[in-house]
């Protein structure tokens, strides 16, 4: 299936741009020249988050933030099975796609895991590393370990799909002031219904589902990408991705790194603080 919504044209004023996977049709925006920048959301986002960032930074870079398939503009395609494996084989599709050389790669959430997936596949092609409130190894942290389960539970998945449960809570309760009116409605407008949210269901099951990728991707990352110029930027208020274990394990990842912290920003950092982020990549990558 495919979703019929319209983003405002002030708030999202990007040329929409369309992909043919073999999974399905992956929405994208590409704006701006100049080295290209990768932005990778997570749950239950799409490239609308990344807006104000592009807004900055296209002035200084190429641009280009996919929807996966199942969320935002791209297909709800009927035989995909949203996991973490199957996004990050379409997107590295979609990399291989666009033909880049020397990129810059920015995650968060799952967009952290996403995006290191496709890159270590990659390496030769990355220019460096930006990764904010996210994580790419296996869960170790009881909580973690309890929300996949809980979010996984009959009723929970009843949550997610018929009332809307990640949109219409866990943004709210991740920004440090609630997104307005018109910003909650462009979250809500591409989840239109239970048929739409498949991808967003799926996500919070990966967390435990998903550990043969990330025990993969704890070695691979530090092996292909430790070397890689890498910038971190942590909202600190975070419940979910918490900096005292996060922090530690990113810096022994990848030795040249630089941390910028958001003080009060909480998970979704790119609502909470996009003039900082985009200024803290230029500082490190412009």
């Amino acid at each position: 299936m495919t979703v019929d919504f319209t983003p405002d044209p002030q708030l999202y004023p990007f040329q929409s741009r369309w992909f043919d996977s073999t999974a399905g049709r992956i929405h994208y925006i590409d704006e701006g020249a100049g080295p290209p920048i990768l932005f990778w959301h997570g749950n239950p986002t799409w490239s609308f988050l990344y807006r104000d960032i592009v807004k900055v930074l296209r002035d200084h870079f190429r641009c280009i933030a996919p929807d996966y398939l199942g969320f935002g503009l791209s297909d709800r395609p009927s035989g995909f099975g949203y996991t973490i494996s199957e996004h990050a084989r379409v997107l590295g599709e979609f990399v291989n796609h666009l033909g880049l050389d020397g990129y810059l790669t920015m995650g968060q959430d799952w967009g952290g895991p996403i995006s290191m997936a496709v890159a270590v596949e990659r390496a030769e092609q990355v220019r460096g590393i930006v990764l904010g409130n996210t994580w790419f190894w296996p869960t170790d942290t009881l909580t973690t370990k309890i929300f996949s389960r809980v979010m996984s539970s009959p009723p929970m998945q009843h949550a997610i799909l018929q009332r809307n449960f990640f949109v219409e809570r866990l943004i709210p309760a991740g920004t440090e002031r609630r997104p307005s009116d018109a910003v909650m409605a462009h979250y809500r407008g591409v989840q239109p219904n239970p048929a739409a949210r498949a991808g967003v269901a799926r996500m919070p099951k990966e967390i435990l589902a998903a550990r043969p990728l990330l025990e993969r991707l704890a070695h691979e990352v530090p092996a292909k990408l430790g070397a890689k110029p890498a910038l971190f930027i942590w909202g600190m208020k975070d419940v979910a991705f918490r900096p005292g274990p996060s922090l530690p394990r990113m810096r022994a990842a990848f030795p040249d790194h630089v941390v910028v912290q958001l003080p009060t920003a909480k998970h979704f950092i790119q609502e909470d603080a996009p003039d900082r982020i985009a200024a803290a990549i230029v500082e490190r990558f412009g």
